[in-house]
């Protein structure tokens, strides 16, 4: 269920914090699935270098990497996402999705001093592994350093090479609290019966027809509806097609949050009533 974002710039041993806490969960008799970066660069057919300077290469990697870790967030097992992740947008899109699928998450962020990430990076033996000074340095400039603050970077787990990573906090962050509960408007409404929403259409529609009926004397300030005398309404400043949007909003409305079919009536007149304010 969990994803681990791990974020850095390049050469700053996110790869090697990875590892570390794949060994970590493993031991804790977690199913550990780790997806690289450098792994789906290399499974596009592209190199490192390349991508970071063709916008559409790097954007379809992006995609591969957000695919993967859909495909891969279940309730058993724990995510660790390796990669430079360094766009706060593509971080935001990935708690999005963790969010809408119930998982928790939480960001490690590899910080190193520049000189010293630079270093080793030029320090590696393997052309393909090693980023052209220029991509080295345009990458450090565009990095969006992930920040606590935010909802999609916390919790934040901020670690220097010399540092031991506290992977007990990072557990309980995980495991410890209820993921956070997914936006309104993204939920699938909820089964209604087929009577509720027979009344839901007729009772609203019916209204509908009361308030067209009504409109045909061009009232002045709130009057009763036929039918509803009860409920009162200010039809004078509204439109027919205004009033059909309303309804259709309403309906959309009752389906997340089924009221009770004696409420059908007055919650409409009472949303009417708002809306027109």
């Amino acid at each position: 269920m969990p994803l681990i974002l791990i974020s850095g710039i390049p050469c700053s041993g996110k790869t090697t914090r990875c590892e570390e806490l794949k060994a970590f969960f493993q031991g804790k008799g977690k199913d550990v699935i780790v997806i690289s970066e450098h792994e789906q660069i290399i499974r596009a057919g592209f190199d490192k270098n390349s991508i970071y300077l063709d916008s559409n290469k790097e954007k379809h990697v992006r995609g591969l990497l957000k695919s993967e870790v859909l495909r891969h967030l279940t309730p058993t097992n724990v995510v660790l996402l390796d990669g430079l992740n360094y766009i706060k947008g593509f971080r935001y899109e990935l708690y999005c999705g963790s969010k809408s699928n119930k998982s928790t998450q939480c960001t490690v962020h590899a910080e190193i001093n520049r000189q010293q990430a630079k270093e080793f990076n030029e320090d590696r033996k393997n052309d393909s592994e090693r980023y052209l000074g220029e991509i080295f340095d345009a990458l450090v400039m565009r990095y969006e350093e992930p920040d606590g603050r935010n909802r999609w970077d916390s919790p934040l787990f901020l670690v220097f090479p010399d540092q031991e990573l506290d992977k007990e906090a990072i557990f309980a962050s995980l495991f410890d609290k209820a993921p956070p509960p997914p936006n309104k408007s993204t939920e699938n409404a909820p089964l209604s019966s087929t009577n509720f929403l027979y009344d839901l259409d007729q009772i609203t529609k019916k209204i509908m027809n009361s308030i067209i009926e009504v409109k045909r004397s061009h009232p002045v300030g709130k009057v009763s509806i036929p039918g509803y005398e009860d409920l009162q309404l200010d039809v004078s400043r509204v439109s027919i097609p205004q009033l059909n949007r309303l309804r259709r909003q309403y309906i959309t409305y009752s389906k997340l949050n089924t009221p009770n079919p004696s409420q059908i009536a007055p919650l409409f007149i009472q949303y009417l009533n708002v809306s027109l304010t």
